[in-house]
């Protein structure tokens, strides 16, 4: 990489955590950053220059935003809808596993089908757009439920658990378990849960105030998603939705 190219990304890490911090002061981005303050100063002289930040008029000098940097950031996330923000990690997705991937959002006590893209293998699941399916037993919404509250997650659900298959949940202790393995390892699964031939795993997609309303979702067979590959295409759906949520202006 050019030093030149080292310089520009060095301004916009600055300017991004300035954006997160702000007021932010040379040591605070100094530390959080680990970068030198001298390196930090250069950047903040830079982008001062070209009108993205100003001092904040403090006595100790601490750097904001100006309104050009707020006024492009609000047109960006105010054009960019969930689905514009998924569809690329989506075929990045399909791309990495072979397999559909799947784009819900939340509707009430359903999660509906907004965007797919489809897997090249003969053999399907196929969910029509616009169709919906249930919270509880699909990987979609049991994302969705599990960083929601047990009360908030008994409302959606009408205080029962259907059952949809053999294979679902159906015990309220079991349920809150399942729900809390989803939040620690950052995914969800459903194999055979909602129906006996679909497995899925899927990930939260939170928005820049940290609520979830979608998720995203690799579905297949269930002869083609053995246990192995449900970790794997686990850890690969979660990086995408992470990246989705970065998009619309999430950050952790």
């Amino acid at each position: 990489m050019s030093e030149g190219m080292r310089t520009v990304l060095t301004a916009f890490r600055v300017l991004e955590e300035v954006a997160y911090a702000q007021p932010a002061g040379v040591g605070d981005l100094s530390r959080t950053l680990r970068l030198p303050k001298s390196t930090v100063q250069r950047a903040l002289r830079t982008l001062w220059t070209a009108g993205w930040i100003c001092p904040d008029g403090a006595e100790t000098t601490r750097w904001v935003l100006t309104t050009r940097a707020l006024h492009i950031g609000q047109r960006a996330i105010a054009d960019l809808g969930v689905r514009d923000a998924a569809l690329p990690m989506m075929r990045e997705l399909r791309r990495e596993t072979g397999e559909t991937a799947h784009l819900m959002v939340l509707q009430d006590d359903r999660a509906v089908l907004i965007e797919r893209v489809e897997t090249e293998h003969p053999i399907r699941a196929v969910i029509p757009l616009g169709s919906t399916v249930p919270l509880h037993g699909s990987s979609n919404g049991k994302a969705m439920l599990a960083h929601r509250s047990p009360q908030e997650v008994r409302d959606l659900l009408g205080g029962r658990l259907a059952r949809h298959t053999e294979r679902t949940i159906v015990d309220w202790a079991e349920f809150d378990t399942e729900l809390d393995r989803v939040r620690r390892r950052g995914y969800a699964t459903n194999v055979g849960e909602w129906r006996t031939d679909i497995t899925a795993v899927a990930s939260p997609i939170f928005d820049a105030q940290g609520r979830v309303s979608a998720s995203l979702s690799v579905s297949a067979p269930g002869s083609r998603m053995p246990a192995e590959l449900r970790e794997t295409y686990g850890v690969l759906v979660t990086e995408a939705a992470r990246r989705v949520s970065a998009t619309l202006g999430h950050r952790p």
